[in-house]
């Protein structure tokens, strides 16, 4: 019997009531499994197909085969009632990452994300890229600094914490774009990252855009050492598998400071 349906549950953590999927691991509200928007986000997913299609588009790379309306089919939520969003756009069958990757509309510098995800199969390879550019990876099986909830090839997979397939899983991220003066960079990109309610990264810094031109912006700029000064929106990857998303929000900042620790 499925539990308490997941829009519900939004609205039980909006008024203060604590969702039975939370991370017992978190000690801070707005983090794990089920946290709802904290106080200046906006929700970006609530599971509808209205939403998906009001927020977000297709990511307009060097690959780009897909054509909108975006593909990617919303289907029920394998765990809780409610609905989720699945990656297996057909463009990208095969693991072609950038046929069909979808990137919000609205692009950021700074910013808090919250992004659940589940995977239904062995293997299943999706991301979370950072300003369309720096990758949290999503990729069941692998614990390498390619890996799962590795900030990727800049860090060790913190595969300890992953909820396994069928599960939801959740990033919390804080981020902390490049800084540029005159037209050059001065101060590269930090992240901290906590999965499932545990911090896993902190202040990370990102040295480049790693996957080449078809992973994201700037990453056919001189090896992706190129980052440029133009923001990019929050991106969800296709690479021809049923990753599933739900409860996506983000919150966007200007951090004074180069620190993303919370």
């Amino acid at each position: 019997m499925k539990s308490q349906s997941f829009s519900l549950a939004l609205l039980a953590l909006a008024s203060g009531l604590l969702f039975a999927g939370c991370s017992e691991s978190s000690s801070t509200f707005n983090i794990g499994i089920g946290a709802a928007p904290e106080s200046g986000a906006a929700l970006y997913f609530d599971g509808s197909r209205e939403m998906l299609d009001a927020k977000w588009t297709y990511w307009e790379g060097p690959r780009l085969k897909a054509a909108l309306p975006i593909k990617w089919e919303v289907v029920d939520d394998p765990v809780d009632e409610g609905s989720a969003v699945s990656a297996n756009d057909p463009s990208a069958a095969g693991g072609l990452y950038g046929a069909a990757d979808i990137v919000t509309q609205k692009k950021f510098g700074d910013k808090r994300v919250h992004v659940e995800f589940l995977i239904t199969t062995e293997g299943g390879n999706s991301g979370v890229y950072l300003q369309n550019r720096y990758e949290i990876q999503i990729l069941d099986g692998d614990k390498t600094k390619h890996g799962m909830a590795a900030i990727i090839n800049e860090t060790e997979s913190p595969y300890h914490a992953y909820n396994g397939l069928g599960k939801w899983n959740a990033y919390d991220i804080q981020f902390r774009a490049a800084r540029f003066k005159d037209g050059e960079l001065v101060e590269k990109p930090i992240a901290t990252v906590y999965f499932n309610g545990q911090k896993v990264h902190t202040n990370q810094t990102i040295n480049k855009v790693w996957g080449g031109a078809n992973s994201g912006l700037d990453g056919g700029n001189d090896k992706g050492f190129g980052i440029t000064d133009r923001p990019g929106g929050l991106k969800l990857q296709a690479e021809g598998h049923d990753v599933r998303y739900r409860n996506i929000w983000i919150k966007e900042l200007d951090l004074a400071e180069r620190d993303t620790d919370f």
